[in-house]
């Protein structure tokens, strides 16, 4: 008789409305994401008036337009629990793939003493930074979603962040705030090799 009504309290995400197809674990995820994305909105708009350079102020704009839309996207989602009005739309970055490598000589860092001190490097850190919490609340809350079209949102995300935080890497990269160090060639040509296919298992 337990058991009976163990089951009854039960319920298969089939039998209830769509909006309440949410389990409480996936609530407090969703909600966390959600929250790093508008902390991050929010940290863009203080920037801006911090940038001096106009391509590090596009980016920027463009970042702050898609994610904004994303925003909605995923708010309208969670309401409804079905397709949202506007699906995940896709991010393409304006820089192209050209790493520099090697070490340029610099002075050591300090944290700002000053808002005043507070430059084009310090702004695409906090950028990349804000990307990255998004990337990683974003994959933690896919992986255990139990709304699947609010899963698929998030997971179809994904990529557009990471997009969108390796835009900001090349940027950083290429004014040098962020130098990329490599290997002596015996040493990248050892690790390069280090790994083998599983024999037998490729496909013909």
């Amino acid at each position: 008789m337990q058991n009976q009504n163990q089951q009854q309290n039960l319920q298969n995400s089939t039998q209830m409305p769509p909006q309440q197809n949410e389990g409480g674990h996936s609530l407090f995820d969703t909600h966390e994401a959600l929250g790093t994305v508008t902390g991050t909105l929010e940290h863009y708009l203080l920037y801006e008036q911090h940038i001096q350079d106009q391509e590090l102020t596009t980016i920027l704009q463009s970042h702050r337009t898609f994610i904004s839309q994303l925003y909605n996207t995923l708010v309208e989602t969670l309401k409804s629990g079905q397709d949202p009005s506007v699906p995940t739309q896709t991010y393409n970055m304006s820089l192209n793939n050209d790493v520099v490598y090697g070490m340029q000589p610099s002075a050591p860092k300090t944290p700002s003493q000053s808002v005043n001190e507070i430059n084009d490097e310090c702004v695409s850190s906090f950028m990349l930074g804000g990307l990255k919490s998004i990337a990683t609340a974003f994959t933690t809350t896919a992986l255990e979603a139990t709304n699947p079209v609010l899963r698929r949102v998030f997971s179809d995300s994904i990529p557009n962040v990471i997009e969108m935080a390796y835009e900001v890497f090349l940027y950083q990269n290429k004014h040098q705030y962020y130098q990329v160090p490599q290997l002596k060639e015996q040493d990248m040509q050892a690790l390069l090799n280090s790994y083998a296919p599983i024999p037998g298992t490729m496909p013909h």
